[in-house]
């Protein structure tokens, strides 16, 4: 099942996307009153209709999110990224909090910060929590599915954190309109039990710049979920990045300059399409 959350003209909605990509149905009620079930198994049932169903391309999809929920960004996860960045493997999971206001929906511009010269791309896969409560027994059942991230950083910003204090994560990743999410989450019984191992790929202008399988990562969905749970715990809706592979700009130069396009994809989810665009005014 394919979830997307939408607007037409209103308030936002939640709703289920038909098998081929052509309508929405809207969904009754906020994430957390129908998730839960959703995420325990219960399937279609769960759900309450509202509404006529809508031609897809007559909404505009937004980030598969609400707005008190968090978002949670996990690092340095894949061997050869830390390669790319010179760090040596850490011994648990690296964690932090991006702010909302970076998201964007899966086909919206890209607002290029003023404060950056190395805007950079990141695909990541993001699991999006739909239980009440983590289990941390069996952290995947707490996940209802899967969406697609680009975790876009001003890498320039990042390495600025004053001497011996370390990076200023939250200037290289919470700017405003840089983060598309989207373009729906799928959900979790789409995919094999575990951990999911799906092709992930990142163009810029037809560029192949990122290309790996989420199966490489370091710590899976799983151990990213446990680790971050016992130090603040998920609530229902949040969201979480679980790193990207290797190939980002910091690695090879080539970062991202106004007008270009960025396609970033997942095997089984779908893809984002977000322009790069013009440099923000200070």
């Amino acid at each position: 099942m394919r979830i997307a959350r939408a607007e037409n003209g209103g308030a936002p909605f939640w709703g289920v996307v038909d098998s081929d990509g052509s309508s929405i149905r809207p969904i009754q009620g906020a994430f957390a009153e129908w998730a839960p079930a959703l995420t325990r198994g219960e399937g279609e049932v769960a759900l309450t209709f509202t509404g006529e169903t809508l031609p897809l391309d007559s909404v505009h999809l937004l980030a598969p999110i609400e707005r008190n929920a968090r978002v949670m960004i996990a690092g340095v996860n894949y061997t050869k990224h830390l390669v790319e960045f010179g760090v040596a493997p850490p011994l648990q999971p690296f964690a932090f909090l991006k702010a909302y206001r970076a998201l964007i929906g899966p086909y919206d511009p890209i607002r290029y910060p003023p404060l950056t010269d190395e805007l950079d791309h990141e695909v990541e896969l993001v699991a999006v929590i739909g239980a009440e409560r983590v289990d941390r027994d069996d952290p995947l059942s707490s996940v209802l599915g899967y969406t697609i991230g680009n975790d876009v950083s001003s890498r320039d910003l990042q390495r600025s954190g004053p001497k011996g204090v370390g990076m200023d994560l939250l200037a290289a990743k919470s700017q405003d309109d840089t983060t598309p999410v989207g373009p729906w989450i799928v959900t979790r019984d789409e995919f094999p039990a575990g951990s999911p191992a799906l092709a992930m790929t990142l163009t810029v202008d037809g560029d192949v710049r990122q290309s790996a399988s989420s199966g490489d990562m370091t710590w899976g969905i799983d151990a990213l979920i446990r680790f971050i749970d016992a130090r603040t715990s998920f609530d229902c809706g949040d969201i979480l990045f679980t790193g990207s592979p290797e190939g980002v700009g910091q690695g090879t130069g080539k970062y991202l300059h106004p007008g270009e396009l960025m396609e970033t994809t997942i095997e089984g989810i779908g893809s984002l399409r977000n322009v790069v665009g013009p440099k923000a005014e200070a």
